[in-house]
């Protein structure tokens, strides 16, 4: 009998160096230098690009939980965007914010355009409704905290087939 076991990530061997390069720097410059002296936000996601394999959506997920999640102090927070993913894009979507069809560019620029200061600050929420409530089927509009100002609510008879 043939065991097939799961691998944690698509690329394994990638992944595996790009975490072994992680922890040699983080050893070698003490990884609290990231954040340190309350940067700019700016200066902390250029810090994660620094890391091999570390994209742009990647930096800024890790400083948006960096500010989030451990009240790490920033002297600004604007270079912190969303990340979008499906449940992002089809929040903004169905809330009427973006079209449907938007590319990742275009739902950063309205996080960007609906607050400039944090636009990250819409990352969790957003993708807590579309994972929770917002889903792509099944939607649960009546326990949904946006239901009362989507325009794409069933409570208002909107059809979510074409989003």
């Amino acid at each position: 009998m043939k065991v097939i076991r799961k691998n944690l990530h698509r690329f394994n061997d990638v992944m595996s160096k790009n975490l072994y390069f992680a922890i040699q720097k983080i050893h070698k410059d003490d990884a609290s230098n990231i954040w340190k002296n309350k940067p700019k936000s700016e200066t902390v996601v250029r810090r994660f690009l620094e890391f091999k394999g570390v994209g742009e959506k990647i930096a800024t997920m890790a400083a948006n939980i960096l500010a989030r999640d451990f009240k790490i102090p920033f002297s600004t927070y604007s270079a912190i965007d969303v990340s979008p993913d499906v449940h992002i894009k089809r929040v903004f979507g169905r809330l009427g914010l973006v079209p449907k069809d938007a590319d990742n560019k275009t739902i950063i620029i309205t996080a960007r355009e609906l607050n400039p200061e944090y636009p990250g600050i819409f990352d969790m929420s957003c993708w807590e409704i579309g994972r929770n409530w917002c889903r792509p089927k099944n939607v649960d509009c009546k326990n949904c905290y946006l239901s009362d100002y989507c325009p794409s609510s069933i409570n208002k008879n909107a059809s979510f087939e074409s989003l």
